[in-house]
C-alpha cells in the first residue's frame, strides 16, 4: 500500500502531539504523587492515571512517532549528515530517554518508592519542553544547513 508523504507527515505530527502531551503531563502528575502516602487512595489513583497515560497514550504515540519519522527520513531521501537533522535526531534520542526515565518512575511509584522530590519532577517536567524547542527549531529553520 502506497502511503503519500503528506499523509505520513500528518500521522507523524499527530503522534508527536500525543507523545509530547504525555511527556509534559506525566511529570506534573508525579509532582503531586510524590507527596501522597504510600497505599493511600490518592497514591492508588495516581498510579492508575500514570500507568494508563504511559501505556495507553505515551508509548503507542512514541512508537508511531519513531516509526513514521524514520519512514519520512527514508521516503524524503534526507541526508543523515545534515547538521539540522543530526541535532533533531539527538533531540528525539533524549526525548526517548526522558520517556524511559518517566517509565522507571512510574514503576518506582507502584513499588512504593518515594526517592525524588516534587522539585525534581518540576525540573523533569521542563526537559521535554526544551527538547521540543530544539527539535522544532531544527525542523523549521534547519540551522547550519
Amino acid at each position: 500500500v502506497a502511503v503519500s508523504y503528506e499523509w505520513l507527515k500528518v500521522l507523524h505530527v499527530l503522534a508527536v502531539i500525543s507523545w509530547m502531551a504525555g511527556l509534559l503531563y506525566l511529570p506534573r502528575l508525579m509532582v503531586y504523587h510524590c507527596g501522597c502516602a504510600v497505599g493511600s487512595e490518592s497514591d492508588l489513583t495516581f498510579q492508575i492515571m500514570e500507568r494508563r497515560l504511559l501505556k495507553a497514550i505515551m508509548t503507542p504515540a512514541m512508537v508511531v512517532t519513531l516509526t513514521s519519522g524514520l519512514m519520512l527520513v527514508w521516503l524524503g531521501s534526507w541526508s543523515l549528515v545534515d547538521v539540522w537533522l543530526a541535532l533533531k535526531l539527538a533531540g528525539v534520542f533524549f526525548l526517548v530517554a526522558c520517556h524511559a526515565v518517566m517509565y522507571r518512575h512510574v514503576v518506582g511509584f507502584a513499588r512504593g518508592e518515594r526517592s525524588y522530590s516534587a522539585r525534581y519532577f518540576r525540573i523533569l517536567n521542563e526537559v521535554p519542553t526544551l527538547l521540543m524547542v530544539v527539535i522544532v527549531t531544527c525542523v523549521i529553520v534547519k540551522p547550519f544547513s
